[in-house]
């Protein structure tokens, strides 16, 4: 509202609390036409305000065909120019005093409910409220237009941009989402992101280096470790073979079986994260008959029978043989520890492309059945093993597009099925 009027002001509408269009204003809504044609002024409570007001009220309204109608006394300075407004489309008249000097008269031809007329009148009605609205009004719809287009604007555009600048930081995010311990080298790319980001993704980028290098060092430290254990196992084993036959011989060679077993665990999961799986026909049968009867002693010595079936004489799948016969040893291996050292290990393989190993013993918990496939998990504390047997079992299935999962047996024994996928027929 201020700045409507101080408009006004600076424009010359407005000077010393004085509106010089008030009179306009309020001519403009009374002056109409009467039943003859001529021109008449209705009753108007703005007009009558200024005639109340103003002392020395006068106007002259006229038309181009010279019809007019007038009220009170235009100044005398005015006279002779009358004849020469006729082709002034507006003007304010002032006096001799200068710019600063109240107007002598406002001359403005303007269109009414009469028609176009010419309109001279003094300019000395006092400025008022709904005049001041009048005049915010435009100002105040040009305002809001502003407002509206730059708020489309804002939505439309604003968008599109943002979605450009991180375009960048979406591609680092679904990089990082690959960030696992078994992709070394990933790093978070750094073109075409906000520079204001640049930095903290050099910084992951080098955690990420650092991470590596721990890791590669870790998994060498645990090829080294195994490699060198093998020597003195087998030594070990050799003697503790000579020994006089009784339990103490049966635990000790027991005993080095799982020491065995977990350096060839640790060797085989450095193999799998250094190379790539060498694949060929398998025949699972065959495999599975092998792993039974090598491990066959064991289990007799540990007080289990074994049993194995075969659906069929030759099943065949595409795998790594040395992986495969790994997982079902470390299976077997596993029933042997946990099976509570007495009933059957049963081995069977059927034509739906699945080998399971069953025991007697007590089981697996439905709530641990997820679980036992993590690496270092335990079902018991204290238990044999290092919890690394099935997570490797779980990772060369995963490897042969596979997977391993605890079914429910003929007993309340446990019950492991390793599951592969179907092979499409030649």
């Amino acid at each position: 509202m201020t700045g409507v009027v101080g408009a006004l002001w600076m424009r010359g509408s407005i000077s010393s609390g004085i509106y010089e269009r008030s009179t306009i204003e309020a001519l403009t809504e009374a002056v109409g036409r009467g039943a003859r044609g001529e021109l008449i002024l209705r009753p108007a409570p703005e007009l009558e305000r200024l005639r109340r007001e103003i002392q020395g009220f006068w106007f002259i309204v006229r038309d181009s065909q010279g019809r007019e109608v007038t009220e009170g006394q235009a100044p005398a300075e005015l006279t002779p120019l009358m004849k020469g407004l006729d082709t002034v489309e507006s003007a304010v008249l002032r006096g001799n005093r200068g710019d600063d000097a109240p107007s002598l008269a406002i001359v403005q031809w303007i269109d009414t409910a009469a028609g176009r007329v010419q309109m001279l009148t003094g300019g000395q009605g006092r400025l008022l409220l709904h005049q001041v609205v009048a005049a915010f009004l435009p100002m105040l719809y040009l305002t809001l237009l502003i407002i509206g287009l730059m708020t489309v604007a804002t939505f439309l555009v604003t968008p599109f941009v943002v979605q450009r600048a991180l375009a960048g930081l979406g591609r680092v995010a679904d990089e990082a989402k690959r960030i696992d311990i078994t992709r070394s080298g990933t790093r978070l790319p750094a073109v075409g992101v906000p520079v204001e980001i640049v930095p903290l993704v050099n910084a992951v980028n080098g955690a990420l280096a650092r991470l590596d290098r721990g890791y590669e060092g870790h998994k060498r430290f645990l090829a080294d470790a195994a490699h060198e254990l093998r020597t003195p196992i087998a030594i070990l084993t050799t003697r503790i073979s000579a020994l006089q036959p009784g339990p103490e011989k049966i635990r000790l060679l027991e005993d080095m079986t799982r020491l065995t077993v977990l350096t060839g665990q640790l060797l085989d999961l450095q193999r799998l994260d250094r190379e790539q799986a060498s694949f060929a026909p398998v025949d699972l049968v065959a495999l599975a008959e092998r792993s039974v009867l090598d491990l066959a002693p064991l289990a007799f010595t540990a007080g289990y029978e074994m049993s194995f079936e075969a659906e069929t004489g030759e099943i065949r799948v595409d795998g790594d043989e040395t992986a495969l016969d790994r997982a079902l040893m470390n299976l077997i291996q596993n029933a042997i520890d946990h099976g509570g050292r007495r009933g059957t290990i049963a081995v069977r393989v059927a034509k739906a492309g699945w080998i399971e190993v069953c025991d007697d013993g007590d089981g697996i918990p439905p709530d641990q059945r997820e679980q036992i496939f993590e690496p270092f998990h335990r079902l018991r504390q204290g238990g044999r093993g290092a919890g690394l047997g099935l997570d490797l079992v779980r990772r060369i299935m995963g490897l042969h597009g596979g997977r391993v999962e605890v079914v429910a047996g003929s007993s309340a024994g446990a019950c492991i099925r390793l599951i592969f996928p179907r092979q499409r027929s030649s």
